[in-house]
Protein backbone atom coordinates (compact mmCIF):
# COMPACT_ATOMS: atom_id res chain seq x y z
CA UNK A 1 0.00 0.00 0.00
CA UNK A 2 3.21 2.77 0.97
CA UNK A 3 4.94 1.74 -2.20
CA UNK A 4 1.42 2.32 -4.27
CA UNK A 5 1.30 5.43 -2.85
CA UNK A 6 4.48 6.32 -3.33
CA UNK A 7 4.29 5.69 -6.78
CA UNK A 8 1.55 7.99 -7.25
CA UNK A 9 3.33 10.89 -5.49
CA UNK A 10 6.07 10.06 -8.10
CA UNK A 11 3.58 10.16 -11.42
CA UNK A 12 2.30 13.13 -10.16
CA UNK A 13 5.57 14.74 -9.75
CA UNK A 14 6.74 13.62 -12.88
CA UNK A 15 3.17 15.13 -14.33
CA UNK A 16 3.63 18.65 -12.60
CA UNK A 17 7.37 19.10 -13.74
CA UNK A 18 6.07 18.01 -17.02
CA UNK A 19 3.45 20.42 -17.34
CA UNK A 20 5.40 23.45 -16.01
CA UNK A 21 7.80 23.14 -18.77
CA UNK A 22 5.76 24.14 -21.67
CA UNK A 23 5.67 27.95 -20.21
CA UNK A 24 2.05 28.35 -21.54
CA UNK A 25 -0.60 28.82 -18.49
CA UNK A 26 -4.74 28.00 -19.89
CA UNK A 27 -7.06 29.10 -17.31
CA UNK A 28 -10.62 27.70 -18.62
CA UNK A 29 -9.46 27.03 -22.45
CA UNK A 30 -8.34 30.41 -22.85
CA UNK A 31 -4.32 31.23 -23.21
CA UNK A 32 -3.22 34.04 -20.81
CA UNK A 33 -0.96 36.40 -22.31
CA UNK A 34 1.61 38.63 -20.02
CA UNK A 35 3.62 41.30 -21.34
CA UNK A 36 6.24 43.14 -19.42
CA UNK A 37 6.42 46.53 -20.18
CA UNK A 38 9.21 48.68 -18.36
CA UNK A 39 8.80 51.68 -16.69
CA UNK A 40 10.50 54.75 -15.88
CA UNK A 41 9.42 55.21 -12.25
CA UNK A 42 11.53 58.16 -11.22
CA UNK A 43 9.91 59.65 -14.12
CA UNK A 44 6.52 58.70 -13.78
CA UNK A 45 6.50 59.00 -9.56
CA UNK A 46 7.04 63.21 -11.20
CA UNK A 47 3.57 62.59 -12.53
CA UNK A 48 0.06 64.25 -11.21
CA UNK A 49 -1.84 61.57 -8.87
CA UNK A 50 -5.58 61.55 -9.48
CA UNK A 51 -6.07 62.08 -5.47
CA UNK A 52 -3.96 65.34 -5.92
CA UNK A 53 -5.92 66.11 -9.53
CA UNK A 54 -9.84 65.66 -8.09
CA UNK A 55 -11.10 69.15 -7.28
CA UNK A 56 -8.96 71.42 -9.73
CA UNK A 57 -10.01 73.64 -11.40
CA UNK A 58 -10.08 73.50 -15.43
CA UNK A 59 -9.66 76.14 -17.40
CA UNK A 60 -9.77 77.28 -21.00
CA UNK A 61 -6.91 78.03 -23.32
CA UNK A 62 -8.67 81.72 -22.36
CA UNK A 63 -7.31 80.93 -19.01
CA UNK A 64 -11.44 80.90 -18.05
CA UNK A 65 -12.26 78.34 -15.23
CA UNK A 66 -14.72 76.22 -17.14
CA UNK A 67 -15.80 73.51 -14.63
CA UNK A 68 -13.73 71.35 -11.85
CA UNK A 69 -12.28 68.02 -12.14
CA UNK A 70 -15.11 65.89 -9.91
CA UNK A 71 -13.29 62.28 -10.86
CA UNK A 72 -11.80 59.99 -12.69
CA UNK A 73 -13.30 57.14 -14.22
CA UNK A 74 -11.41 53.64 -16.30
CA UNK A 75 -14.16 52.68 -19.01
CA UNK A 76 -14.57 49.37 -18.26
CA UNK A 77 -14.99 47.95 -22.32
CA UNK A 78 -12.64 46.86 -24.20
CA UNK A 79 -11.07 50.31 -25.17
CA UNK A 80 -9.55 50.95 -21.50
CA UNK A 81 -9.75 54.65 -21.98
CA UNK A 82 -9.43 57.02 -19.26
CA UNK A 83 -12.59 59.68 -18.63
CA UNK A 84 -12.41 63.10 -16.62
CA UNK A 85 -15.72 63.82 -14.95
CA UNK A 86 -16.18 67.15 -14.83
CA UNK A 87 -18.58 69.21 -12.90
CA UNK A 88 -19.65 72.59 -14.81
CA UNK A 89 -21.89 75.21 -13.73
CA UNK A 90 -24.02 75.20 -10.72
CA UNK A 91 -23.28 77.38 -7.17
CA UNK A 92 -21.65 76.08 -4.14
CA UNK A 93 -22.75 72.50 -5.53
CA UNK A 94 -25.99 73.05 -6.56
CA UNK A 95 -27.29 72.61 -9.75
CA UNK A 96 -23.93 71.55 -11.25
CA UNK A 97 -24.12 68.94 -14.10
CA UNK A 98 -21.43 66.36 -14.54
CA UNK A 99 -19.41 65.39 -18.25
CA UNK A 100 -17.31 63.28 -19.26
CA UNK A 101 -14.42 63.71 -21.45
CA UNK A 102 -11.94 62.15 -22.39
CA UNK A 103 -8.91 62.08 -20.06
CA UNK A 104 -6.55 62.57 -23.35
CA UNK A 105 -8.26 66.07 -23.97
CA UNK A 106 -6.84 67.29 -20.91
CA UNK A 107 -3.98 69.45 -20.31
CA UNK A 108 -1.73 69.43 -17.22
CA UNK A 109 0.55 71.60 -16.95
CA UNK A 110 2.16 72.82 -13.51
CA UNK A 111 -0.88 71.52 -11.44
CA UNK A 112 -3.15 73.20 -14.27
CA UNK A 113 -5.80 71.11 -16.06
CA UNK A 114 -6.64 72.47 -19.24
CA UNK A 115 -9.43 71.50 -21.81
CA UNK A 116 -8.22 74.20 -24.56
CA UNK A 117 -10.99 74.47 -26.98
CA UNK A 118 -14.14 74.00 -24.43
CA UNK A 119 -16.26 76.80 -22.85
CA UNK A 120 -18.73 76.16 -20.22
CA UNK A 121 -21.33 76.18 -22.53
CA UNK A 122 -20.14 73.71 -24.72
CA UNK A 123 -19.30 71.26 -21.55
CA UNK A 124 -23.02 72.14 -20.58
CA UNK A 125 -24.22 70.90 -23.92
CA UNK A 126 -22.98 67.48 -23.00
CA UNK A 127 -25.03 64.52 -22.48
CA UNK A 128 -25.40 65.11 -18.16
CA UNK A 129 -22.88 62.23 -16.81
CA UNK A 130 -24.78 60.11 -14.15
CA UNK A 131 -22.85 57.39 -12.01
CA UNK A 132 -23.89 53.41 -11.52
CA UNK A 133 -24.80 52.70 -8.59
CA UNK A 134 -22.52 51.17 -6.23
Amino acid sequence: MRQLHLKSLVASALLLGTLTGYGTAYAQGAPQAITEKRTNVVQLASGYRASKLSGADVYNRNKDTIGTLDDLIVSPSGDRGTYAILSVGGFLGMGKHLVAVPFNDLQIDNRRVVLPDATKKSLEALPEFKYAPD
